[in-house]
């Protein structure tokens, strides 16, 4: 009997197939654009195209002279965007930092750059030439699990920064997991509660929050938000059957020495300013009960990150009181939610209503993209990270 001998190129082309696949879709290599649906005056264009050679883009930031400043945990490296000629193209990125340990973020803090390693944050100084190497700044942080970290400068100073859970669901062993630490800008912890005698200082701001990693605060408030990503695979009865509808995804106001239900709690769908105890993990205290509630939610496992307020934007008056979410996208539902930006209506300074802003990188159960991160540049447009095609876009209106 002869052995069938499948042709190579067959062969080469399976194996293409399963590199394409993650979470079990097919992530298209050649991006279209007009597979997007934006609202009317608006479009979007590609700003820059990072995957080949630099790797997935995650969160953003910009300086003084509107240079975008990305970081890239897949190949360690920080990178420098310019757009000298403002066609909305950047030109050829520049390598700020390298053989960072998982960079996520980055924030300036006068003249110097923090920069969020998964297990600790680095500072970088301006030199003549352009910056030094990366040195400790905030060393030991938790590693593990949920292991990108956000570090970002609040308007009071202090710098805040996301350590996220090691699990699912869990008891956490090590407090400063599932929490948002606080520290001076010079890297001392600051966190809520006070520490006197013998007490190491502690720098817990808030806490129940599995991850957080986009941080924004209201330009008139000043109110301190936070996406939080919920669990994954829960019921709403003892021994049910998972429900993909629970739990919603949280966007919280950030108080000090506030709990935020995790692991044990999230917000009632029927009722957001209540919190709902998790019946296959019940805590042994009454947490839930002093829980804080979200401010609002948006669709289960969506996994929001990115946020950022559009008041500096050159968007439509209406949009100018409002935010952005990026919402990265599920994993684990049926039918997957996510893979899109959407519009947090606010009124009064106080958030009221999630619509659709942009979709279209999800086709039913198949996504092509991954929005990250959402940062409005100088020049009033909305820059988005994509960590699935490796691009950057730019958002622009015009009437």
């Amino acid at each position: 009997m002869k052995t069938f001998k499948w042709p190579r190129l067959v062969i080469l082309g399976v194996l293409l197939s399963v590199c394409l696949v993650s979470y079990g879709r097919i992530f298209d290599p050649k991006p279209d654009l007009a597979k997007l649906t934006l609202p009317a005056g608006f479009t979007i264009q590609v700003f820059s195209q990072l995957a080949s050679q630099f790797g997935q883009p995650r969160m953003m930031t910009f300086d003084a002279q509107g240079n975008l400043y990305v970081a890239i945990p897949s190949s360690g490296q920080v990178l420098m965007l310019r757009d000298s000629n403002a066609d909305g193209v950047a030109e050829t990125p520049i390598v700020v930092a390298r053989n960072l340990n998982a960079p996520n973020s980055l924030t300036f803090v006068g003249d110097a750059m923090l920069v969020s390693n998964q297990d600790g944050i680095v500072k970088l100084t301006k030199t003549n030439t352009g910056w030094s190497a990366p040195k400790p700044f905030i060393s030991d942080l938790a590693d593990g699990g949920h292991t990108l970290k956000t570090v970002r400068l609040g308007p009071d100073g202090y710098l805040y920064l996301n350590v996220g859970s090691s699990c699912n669901v869990c008891a956490e062993s090590d407090a400063t997991r599932a929490t948002i630490l606080r520290y001076t800008s010079d890297g001392k912890p600051a966190g809520h509660l006070a520490t006197l005698g013998r007490h190491a200082p502690n720098a817990i701001w808030a806490s129940g929050l599995r991850n957080s990693q986009g941080f924004a605060w209201h330009p008139v408030t000043g109110a301190f938000y936070a996406t939080n990503e919920g669990a994954d695979n829960r019921s709403d009865k003892k021994g049910g059957r998972v429900n993909d509808e629970l739990p919603p995804e949280h966007l919280n106001i950030i108080e000090g020495g506030q709990h935020y239900g995790w692991p044990h709690c999230w917000a009632d769908p029927t009722n957001i300013n209540t919190m709902f105890e998790d019946p296959n993990f019940v805590p042994a205290n009454k947490i839930c009960a002093k829980a804080k509630s979200p401010a609002i939610t948006f669709i289960s496992h969506s996994t929001p990150i990115g946020i950022t307020f559009l008041h500096q934007s050159k968007f439509p008056a209406d949009y100018h009181t409002d935010a952005i979410v990026a919402l990265h996208g599920s994993w684990n539902r049926a039918q997957p939610s996510g893979y899109s930006l959407v519009r947090v209506k606010f009124k009064e300074n106080k958030p009221i209503a999630v619509e659709p802003f942009i979709t279209g990188w999800l086709n039913g159960k198949e996504a092509w993209g991954r929005p990250v991160d959402v940062a409005v540049g100088t020049d009033g447009a909305l820059y988005v990270s994509d960590d699935s095609t490796g691009y950057i876009y730019r958002v622009s209106y015009s009437k």
